[in-house]
C-alpha cells in the first residue's frame, strides 16, 4: 500500500509541475512580432453583440473605432429598444460621423442562446465578406484588424481567434482575482492546448471568419444551440476542413466584478460549459492547479514513513514555478498588469474549488434565463 500511496502521490505532485513547465514554455515562445505594412487589405465589417452596460464599455467600443486599417463597418446589436447601451452607441456615432455604424435593434429570439440570435438579427446589415465578432468587453489595439484578418487570405483559414488578459476594474479583491485567473490559468492553458494539439476551438474575444466559410457550417444557425457559440464555431469549422489559427495579438477585458460571489459564479459557468463540449479533457485538466495538486500529493507521501520532505519539496516546487509563470505573463501583457504574487495560491485553490463544483449539476444562470446543458454542450432552457 506504501508504494501505491507513493507512486499516485508523485505522479500527482508531478503532473502539477510538469504542466507549469509547459506553461512557462510556451508563454516564453509567444511573442507578438511588430505590425508589419501590409498592401491594402480587403473590407471588413466587426459585429459587436451587446447586453446592458460591461465596465467601461463605452472605452471598450472606442478601441474597435480606432483601427489603423480602412476601410471597415461596425454593426453594434441589441434585442431590447430599452437597453442602455443604445445610449453608448449614440454615443459613439456622434464622436465618428465619418465612420460606417449600423445599430440593429431586433427582439426576434432564434433558438436558445441569446448572443447567437442577436447575431443572427445583425448578419444582413453586415456589408463586407470578411467579419470579425468580438465580446462587448473586448478593448483591442490599433492593429488589431489587420492582424486578425491577416491569415484569412489563405483559403485553407476557416477562423482566427485571440487570446486576451485581464485587467482589474479597480482594487478590489474580486476584480483582482477574476483577473488573475484569466491571466494566469485560462491564457496559459490556451497556449500548451495549442502547443499540443491544432486549435480546433475560437475564444469569444475574437472570431474572424469569412462569409463562405460561416455558409459553409450551416451559418449561425448551426450556433444557435450551444451555450459556447465560439467554442462550437472553430470545432465546427475544423471538422468542415478549415484551419483555425491562433492571432499573434493580444487583446483585453476589463474585469469589475461586483463581489467574489459574481467572479466564481460566471467561472463556474464557464468550467461547466467546458465540461459539456469537452468532458474528457476537462476532468484530466486539474494538474493546471498546481499547488492545490502538489498539497494533495504532499498528503498522500507524507502518510508514508519518510514521505514528508518529498510532499514537502513539491509544495514549495509549485509555489516557485507558479510565480515564475506569474512573472513571466506580465512581461508578455506588459503595463495591463500588476504584480500579484501574494494571491497565487488563493487563487490557484479557488480555481481548483470551482473546478470540483462544476462536476455537480449542470444548471447555470446566463443573462437572464436558467439554462442546464445536455450532451455536447447543447442548451435547455428551464424556464
Amino acid at each position: 500500500m506504501d508504494t501505491v500511496l507513493v507512486l499516485f502521490g508523485g505522479a500527482l505532485g508531478l503532473s502539477g509541475l510538469g504542466y507549469v513547465l509547459a506553461a512557462i514554455y510556451c508563454v516564453g515562445r509567444f511573442r507578438p512580432p511588430p505590425p508589419e505594412v501590409a498592401a491594402p487589405a480587403p473590407p471588413v465589417t466587426i459585429l459587436k453583440p451587446l447586453h446592458g452596460v460591461d465596465v467601461e464599455l463605452y472605452e471598450n467600443l472606442l478601441s474597435f473605432c480606432r483601427q489603423d486599417y480602412a476601410p471597415f463597418q461596425i454593426v453594434f446589436g441589441l434585442r431590447e429598444a430599452n437597453d442602455p447601451a443604445i445610449a453608448v452607441v449614440r454615443r459613439i456615432e456622434r464622436e465618428f460621423p465619418a465612420l460606417d455604424i449600423a445599430l440593429v435593434v431586433e427582439a426576434l429570439d432564434r433558438g436558445a442562446n441569446p448572443k447567437v440570435a442577436n447575431l443572427l438579427n445583425m448578419l444582413p446589415a453586415a456589408k463586407h465578406d470578411l467579419l470579425v465578432i468580438a465580446d462587448s468587453d473586448m478593448r483591442v489595439p490599433p492593429d488589431y484588424l489587420g492582424r486578425v484578418t491577416a491569415p484569412l487570405a489563405d483559403p485553407a483559414v476557416g477562423a482566427v481567434t485571440c487570446l486576451y488578459a485581464g485587467r482589474p476594474a479597480d482594487a478590489s479583491l474580486a476584480s483582482r482575482l477574476g483577473a488573475l485567473h484569466i491571466n494566469d490559468w485560462f491564457l496559459p492553458s490556451v497556449l500548451v492546448a495549442a502547443a499540443l494539439a491544432p486549435v480546433d476551438f475560437c475564444l469569444g474575444s475574437t472570431m474572424a471568419l469569412r462569409r463562405d466559410a460561416l455558409a459553409a457550417i450551416g451559418g449561425f444557425e448551426a450556433l444557435s444551440g450551444h451555450l459556447a457559440d465560439d467554442y462550437m464555431l472553430g470545432h465546427l469549422l475544423t471538422r468542415a476542413g478549415y484551419r483555425v489559427c491562433l492571432s499573434d495579438g493580444l487583446v483585453e477585458t476589463v474585469v469589475g466584478d461586483a463581489g467574489l460571489a459574481e467572479t466564481l459564479g460566471r467561472e463556474r459557468r464557464w468550467a461547466r460549459t467546458v465540461r459539456g463540449v469537452r468532458p474528457l479533457a476537462f476532468a484530466f485538466s486539474f494538474p493546471i492547479f498546481s499547488l492545490p495538486v502538489a498539497l494533495l500529493a504532499a498528503l498522500l507521501l507524507n502518510s508514508v514513513e519518510g514521505g514528508f520532505p518529498v510532499g514537502y519539496s513539491l509544495v514549495l516546487a509549485a509555489m516557485l514555478l507558479r510565480a515564475v509563470l506569474h512573472h513571466r505573463l506580465r512581461r508578455l501583457i506588459g503595463g495591463t498588469a500588476r504584480p500579484m504574487f501574494w494571491l497565487l495560491p488563493l487563487r490557484d485553490v479557488l480555481g481548483f474549488g470551482v473546478w470540483a463544483a462544476s462536476f455537480l449539476g449542470g444548471g447555470m444562470s446566463w443573462r437572464g434565463r436558467k439554462l442546464s446543458l445536455g450532451r455536447h454542450g447543447r442548451l435547455r432552457i428551464k424556464d
